[in-house]
């Protein structure tokens, strides 16, 4: 898909394939859809008066060669109430347009939607707009022998239209770049666990390496790992087949010897439960426990993409989580890598386990920050639902920068808290800790239990499990937290 932007059109001149304009509810036009009812002498508002196109938001109709509009067709965008508009809204928006246009012969559009937009949020809204119609366009049909039946869309070309006149290459090269690492993320995510096992995480991330002078890679082995005193991370690997990796990703972007910003993902490729295996509803969904690493991944790509001017190092620990006779049993006790050991009360908890020394490994970066991002826990869906994801942090000035990030991203993330109370939940008999604190808080007490091993430096933790996929009809990965993770890195390199 090729994008580009025009602060100089009229909606009722261009010579293309398709007009993408905006209707309020009760009939109210947005300033290209007067263009356009102006120049074809009221045909929109005709249209309007029929009553089955009233402007409700998200609905679409499309009109073809309106008389006095040089393009093909005019598709009429419902925008809901206007003083309810948002950047979110605006993304809805444009996927529904580029839904409606799926099936159409178009091969190019021009969107007006964002000409709506506030000048201030200008800048933000391409870059989103872009990412919306990536996001609409995708497809994962490659595991099918037979594609879906339904055509490939014809859309080759999205101009987004402005009457503010500007220079917004930079905005849409970003947008695509995120884009690009969404959809790394998905499809790595959305792959089987037959599939996506940790060596195939650590083949794509050597790719990724490979068409980039500036980045490296490291991958730890068990036995790596087993010199490291890494038991917490084997303690999940062991019970395999597959061997667990531990993928470390530096971009150097920045200055030499600049401290780097330090992503730390949790690749469980499959998550049966171990020993404390899983209920069989819906377990094949258990190939998304490794969502974080996807994200992980995204990011990565989309900093190469953009040349992001900084430092940034993505850590994936990615394991299966299977029973076997050598799997752990719950009771076990293991030594992490920074010498505190784990009473293993239910095995199911293996994300905290394989972060846990993640965590202490990237102590060696001496990172100016890091952040983690996991499918952790089904109680931060009790808490959040599928909208927003779960942040925790011992450092309020990261998480004021995660917060923000995620609102000017439409990625938002929700902080919840820690403290002395809810760390006694994780108190053992026999070990430093135990790795559950039991059903109250369960979000938050994971949370606590991945801090006593990030004391050395600033730590924020997103929990993804309510928003990195979906289920149902719709089910697959939605490439979130990349959206999030990626205006974080800009905000701090300040592009």
């Amino acid at each position: 898909m090729n994008y580009h932007f025009d602060s100089s059109a009229n909606a009722a001149e261009l010579h293309t394939d398709c007009v993408v304009v905006g209707v309020y509810k009760n009939a109210k036009l947005s300033a290209a859809a007067t263009q356009i009812d102006t120049a074809s002498q009221g045909a929109i508002l005709a249209h309007l008066d029929f009553g089955d196109f009233t402007g409700e938001k998200g609905r679409t109709s499309l009109l073809y060669k309106l008389p006095g509009v040089t393009a093909k067709r005019v598709l009429l965008v419902g925008m809901g109430e206007k003083d309810k508009l948002t950047q979110e809204t605006l993304i809805t928006l444009t996927q529904a347009a580029v839904n409606a246009l799926k099936t159409s012969k178009a091969s190019n559009a021009v969107s007006f939607l964002t000409d709506e937009t506030a000048s201030e949020f200008i800048t933000a809204a391409v870059r989103q707009s872009v990412i919306a119609v990536a996001d609409a366009l995708y497809t994962f049909d490659i595991h099918k022998s037979k594609k879906d039946e339904t055509p490939r869309p014809a859309l080759e070309s999205w101009t987004i239209a402005h009457t503010i006149a500007g220079e917004f290459s930079t905005a849409l090269a970003q947008g695509n770049a995120i884009a690009e690492g969404i959809r790394v993320s998905r499809d790595l995510a959305n792959s089987p666990g037959n599939v996506c096992t940790p060596t195939y995480l650590a083949d794509v991330a050597q790719e990724l390496a490979n068409s980039s002078n500036k980045v490296d890679i490291n991958v730890l082995e068990e036995a790596d790992m087993e010199a490291l005193g890494m038991g917490s991370f084997l303690s999940v690997s062991k019970g395999s087949a597959e061997d667990g990796k531990m993928i470390i990703l530096q971009y150097h972007g920045g200055t030499a010897g600049e401290a780097p910003f330090v992503l730390v993902g949790k690749g469980i490729t499959f998550d049966t439960g171990g020993i404390s295996l899983k209920p069989g509803n819906a377990m094949d969904e258990m190939k998304y426990d490794m969502c974080g690493a996807a994200s992980v991944m995204g990011t990565l790509t989309a900093c190469v993409a953009m040349q992001l001017p900084m430092n940034v190092i993505g850590v994936i620990a990615a394991a299966e989580n299977m029973p076997s006779s050598n799997a752990s049993k719950p009771g076990d006790i293991v030594t992490t890598m920074s010498g505190k050991t784990i009473e293993i009360l239910n095995t199911d908890a293996e994300g905290r386990l394989v972060l846990c020394d993640a965590l202490t490994y990237v102590e060696r970066f001496n990172p100016v920050a890091v952040v983690d991002i996991a499918t952790l826990t089904g109680a931060c869906i009790t808490a959040l639902g599928h909208h927003i994801c779960g942040l925790l942090s011992n450092n309020d000035a990261l998480a004021d920068e995660v917060l923000t990030a995620g609102k000017q991203a439409t990625d938002e993330a929700w902080r919840l808290p820690m403290g002395e109370k809810y760390h006694d939940q994780l108190k053992s008999n026999f070990a430093d800790m135990a790795n559950i604190g039991g059903p109250p808080g369960g979000t938050i007490t994971a949370a606590c239990f991945l801090s006593r091993f990030t004391e050395s430096y600033p730590w924020a933790h997103l929990d993804i499990a309510g928003t990195a996929w979906k289920s149902g009809a719709a089910k697959g990965a939605t490439g979130r937290p990349v959206p999030l993770l990626c205006q974080i890195l800009m905000n701090r390199a300040g592009v």
